[in-house]
């Protein structure tokens, strides 16, 4: 009875803490669209650093990306560890 109370109380706590690392992946979403948005407003204001501007874009997605993925690695490594 104790030891099926032990198990379940851990059960929940790993359950809580992976709920807890998805949330960077939601952030993550909500970062790739403000890096996207300020792309836009910036290719609007000056159309000639378009290119430059890209470049750095696609640099800000990759490293927003790669937060929102290790924060869904730290969950899966909660769950099944």
């Amino acid at each position: 009875m104790v030891v099926e109370l032990a198990v379940s109380i851990a059960t929940a706590g790993k359950m809580i803490g992976c709920g807890a690392a998805v949330i960077g992946v939601g952030a993550a979403g909500a970062g790739i669209g403000c890096v996207f948005g300020g792309l836009v407003m910036g290719i609007a204001r000056n159309p000639y650093y378009a290119g430059e501007l890209f470049n750095y874009a696609l640099l800000g997605f990759a490293l927003t990306e790669a937060m929102g993925l290790m924060c869904m690695m730290v969950a899966m490594i909660i769950l099944f560890m």
